[in-house]
């Protein structure tokens, strides 16, 4: 009997010893995983603040990048500018403005328009039209665009076209401003020849109280085309000349904006310049 109770106590013993065993080793295997993931936590965030790190570095130079060109551009901008004002070269302005000319095409007749918003708005002489059953607009990039009458102001000989698409555009400026002697130019399709640019200075304001006066060359196909200053802006729109006489004129700019935007709110609901 006695036996048996030291047998009992001795395998007692052993599993009380096998238990502190056991605890001890899953003490420890618990202490290194937490080790482990504390490490592996450490680590990710870390990494994590690294990406947060680099990710803003990217975003600052991407905000560098974009601030440059943007300077780039107004640097180019201003040195066109001043290269019209101090000499006859107007090829920096002419570069960009000639990307929103286009070329009108009816069944009847042609003539040129420019592009007034970004997304395809253009206006013309409403005389380009006279008669016509259909248009179409030759861009820039040579694309062959159906254009869709809007509206007309036949007092101001002025019609507001749409065509399909995404397009750089000219701005108006106030044609109160204009000064004789300024220099300009006309941008136009005469005779069909596309994109045809010609010089001239500005030789009276005022004419009939809507009619910039200006010896620029202007031949049929410049109707509907715009005069631009030296600042790429628009001043008029190229109407007609007098026959044998260095003498053209165009509708000044604040005259053409009031009647695209009279169509524009009839037709639209809106305006447009």
């Amino acid at each position: 009997m006695k036996k048996h109770v030291i047998s009992l106590y001795t395998l007692l013993a052993l599993l009380l010893i096998f238990q502190i065993i056991i605890f001890i080793h899953f003490s420890t295997v618990i202490s290194n995983l937490n080790l482990e993931l504390n490490s592996t936590k450490n680590s990710l965030q870390q990494t994590i603040q690294t990406q947060i790190q680099t990710q803003s570095q990217l975003t600052q130079l991407a905000s560098s990048l974009t601030s440059l060109t943007s300077t780039q551009q107004s640097l180019t901008k201003q040195i066109s500018e001043l290269k019209a004002q101090t000499s006859s070269d107007f090829s920096g302005i002419i570069e960009d403005a000639v990307k929103s000319v286009v070329s009108i095409r009816t069944d009847i007749s042609q003539g040129s328009s420019f592009i007034i918003t970004s997304d395809g708005y253009l206006v013309t002489n409403a005389h380009v039209l006279n008669n016509a059953k259909y248009a179409k607009a030759l861009t820039y990039s040579q694309e062959i665009k159906n254009a869709n009458l809007i509206g007309y102001d036949l007092d101001l000989d002025i019609a507001l076209l749409k065509i399909s698409g995404t397009y750089d555009y000219l701005e108006f400026t106030d044609s109160d401003n204009v000064k004789v002697g300024e220099k300009v130019i006309a941008v136009g399709n005469p005779y069909g020849l596309s994109f045809t640019v010609t010089e001239g200075i500005v030789s009276a304001v005022n004419r009939d109280n809507k009619y910039i006066q200006t010896d620029v060359a202007l031949n049929p196909g410049n109707s509907g085309g715009p005069l631009i200053n030296k600042q790429g802006k628009v001043i008029g729109i190229n109407n007609f000349k007098v026959t044998g006489e260095s003498l053209g004129f165009a509708l000044e700019s604040n005259y053409v904006k009031e009647a695209i935007n009279n169509i524009a709110e009839k037709q639209l609901n809106q305006t447009l310049v």
